[in-house]
């Protein structure tokens, strides 16, 4: 669940449990090679995002250093490096969908959440993201939340989606 903040200001709230575990993670992995990806996919299972005191843990347990994991963290679209809501929305900004308008579906999600692409909503609700291609070309402009998917969106049909995740 999100904090209050903006995406630069989330904060990181995680447990004893959380840390304990990832440790465990970390001990049974770390010398075999590659096993930085495998850390971070369990890392962001167990705390839902990559914040940098779960980088830093993981650089420090691992030794190897921050700027390394935050550059595999960032790099892959896998991974997180903010909460995200109860309510993942994603906007197709891929051609079709730019095309048909996503652009204008991705303002006025912006404008209704009060917050912009990457960040969540202060009470945890929603967090919002572009994404490139749902696979849905023949819905553009395509707007997913969590599993549900709403094609041929308009600006003005926003609202009365969010409402039904109120």
């Amino acid at each position: 669940m999100c904090a209050s903040g903006s995406t630069t200001g989330v904060a990181f709230s995680g447990t004893p449990e959380q840390k304990e575990k990832l440790l465990q993670v970390i001990a049974s992995k770390k010398d075999e090679p590659g096993a930085l990806m495998p850390i971070l996919q369990e890392a962001q299972a167990i705390y839902g995002y990559l914040p940098i005191e779960v980088q830093t843990m993981i650089a420090e347990e691992m030794n190897i250093p921050l700027e390394k994991v935050y550059g595999v963290s960032t790099f892959y679209a896998q991974f997180s490096l903010y909460p995200k809501g109860k309510y993942r929305i994603s906007v197709c900004l891929g051609t079709a969908c730019y095309v048909k308008g996503s652009g204008a579906v991705m303002e006025e999600l912006e404008k209704e959440l009060s917050i912009t692409n990457g960040q969540c909503t202060a009470d945890g609700k929603f967090s919002l993201d572009a994404c490139r291609c749902v696979g849905a070309c023949g819905l553009a402009p395509v707007m997913l939340v969590n599993d549900d998917v709403y094609g041929r969106m308009t600006p003005d049909q926003v609202k009365g989606i969010l409402a039904k995740y109120e």
